[in-house]
């Protein structure tokens, strides 16, 4: 069936509602859709969206993914774009068509059938997976934390392990309350100080049985010789002594052989049992991409694009953020995939199409790194801002770091918000913070 096809408006159509997607999205609406000008269509394979970086949030039940999200239908609405439910699984370039697959729902009937959308422009920004690289057992017996279905399944199985530990007449088993995490990037260092304070509030709630000290257990095992191998030593060191602090175990140096459901192997025959394991070491794009229609792909499955951010072999195909290998000029690598190159190049994309349907020459993107920042919940947060007045980088830490790491997620929300629903959102968590528990509790 053909969807959306019959308009003579040039049709954009963008494939991934993440924080790239719907941006682009909500602002191409707000200047071409709404005028008239342009077509705008975005899929998606949810109903909501919720900011990636706050998954680890979610998992560790520090936030209620319920008072986050945003529907996507709604934001269509109110921003002048289509919004369809689906997930590509492939095109053909000559007749420029997006194929969409059936959706069903929980019970397996089919709610949806598949679907084929015509477009002018085509934008992919269905960003990245976790990368267990094939390791025995991963893909069976540990968690990634990519979507917010995957961070939910991982609290509720969390909860469930305290209560469990709360009600058994016997003592907590050795490894019963651990928890392994597969990876020291951001996602598992921020996972980490999340679950040190979440489990301690969660056994304050009544679970008097378990001591969190004693019973429970953090872990992070890292391939690398530190913690955070991406950011500048001294932040790794920072974030290592915190996390020292807090009692979590950081394994580095260990390469991971085997997940079971025990526990964890590694290159040097370490065992670590643990009752969950989370897996958040390495990336790559969705398998699918590496046959799309020949676009070209590198090993990672990311497509591979220009400066402009075409695509090498399609010039009204474009891709973004983490599912696009975007060259960096001066550096021996691609862009890095963070949330803050997504959001440089959704901005450029909107001067893009504007220029590409009026027929003018397409900027090229450069990507500007602003620093790093890492969270430890209300530890501590750290980081490094780039652009000093020498060329280099610097550190900060404490209260600072914390404004700095939250003003990038409003940042995020002004985009699809704009300043005063954002301002008046952020008035009203104040004030019924003081009514709600400090963790979700279920």
């Amino acid at each position: 069936m053909s969807s959306d096809s019959s308009s003579r408006l040039h049709h954009v159509v963008i494939v991934g509602g993440g924080a790239g997607g719907l941006e682009l999205a909500t602002r191409l609406g707000d200047k071409l859709g709404k005028k008239g000008k342009a077509e705008i269509t975005l899929i998606d394979r949810t109903r909501t969206h919720i900011w990636k970086p706050l998954l680890h949030e979610i998992a560790a039940g520090s936030m209620d993914p319920d008072k986050h999200q945003l529907e996507y239908i709604a934001q269509a609405h109110w921003h002048h774009f289509r919004y369809r439910l689906g997930s590509m699984d492939g095109i053909d370039r000559a007749k420029k068509e997006v194929y969409i697959t059936p959706y069903y729902d929980d019970e397996g009937m089919e709610i949806i059938p598949r679907r084929t959308f015509k477009y002018d422009t085509l934008i992919i920004a269905i960003g990245s997976t976790t990368n267990d690289f094939g390791i025995k057992g991963a893909s069976e017996y540990s968690i990634a934390l990519d979507t917010q279905n995957q961070a939910e399944r991982f609290h509720r199985r969390l909860h469930n392990a305290v209560v469990r530990a709360q009600t058994q007449v016997e003592p907590v088993k050795e490894g019963q309350l651990e928890v392994v995490i597969v990876g020291a990037g951001a996602t598992g260092v921020e996972l980490s100080a999340e679950l040190h304070n979440t489990t301690r509030e969660l056994t304050a709630y009544g679970m008097d049985k378990i001591n969190p000290d004693r019973d429970i257990k953090i872990s992070i095992i890292e391939a690398s010789d530190r913690v955070l191998p991406a950011l500048p030593p001294r932040l790794s060191d920072s974030v290592k002594l915190e996390l020292n602090k807090l009692g979590v175990h950081v394994y580095t140096g260990e390469r991971v052989t085997e997940v079971t459901e025990k526990g964890v192997y590694t290159h040097s025959g370490r065992f670590i049992p643990s009752e969950l394991v989370v897996w958040a070491a390495g990336i790559k794009a969705p398998d699918f991409l590496s046959n799309l229609d020949g676009l070209e792909a590198n090993r990672i499955n990311q497509l591979v694009v220009k400066r402009t951010l075409q695509t090498t072999l399609d010039d009204s195909i474009f891709a973004f953020g983490d599912c696009a290998a975007c060259p960096w000029p001066g550096h021996d690598s691609n862009v890095p995939p963070r949330a803050q190159s997504a959001h440089q190049q959704a901005s450029m994309l909107v001067k893009t199409v504007k220029n590409r349907i009026a027929g003018k020459a397409l900027p090229e993107y450069t990507y500007r790194d602003y620093g790093s920042l890492v969270n430890l919940g209300h530890y501590t947060t750290v980081g490094n801002l780039m652009g000093t007045l020498d060329g280099g980088s610097l550190f900060i830490e404490g209260l600072f770091a914390r404004i700095m790491y939250q003003s990038l997620y409003k940042m995020h929300l002004m985009a699809l918000h704009g300043f005063f629903v954002v301002f008046l959102q952020t008035l009203a968590r104040i004030i019924t913070r003081r009514t709600e528990a400090k963790i979700k509790l279920h």
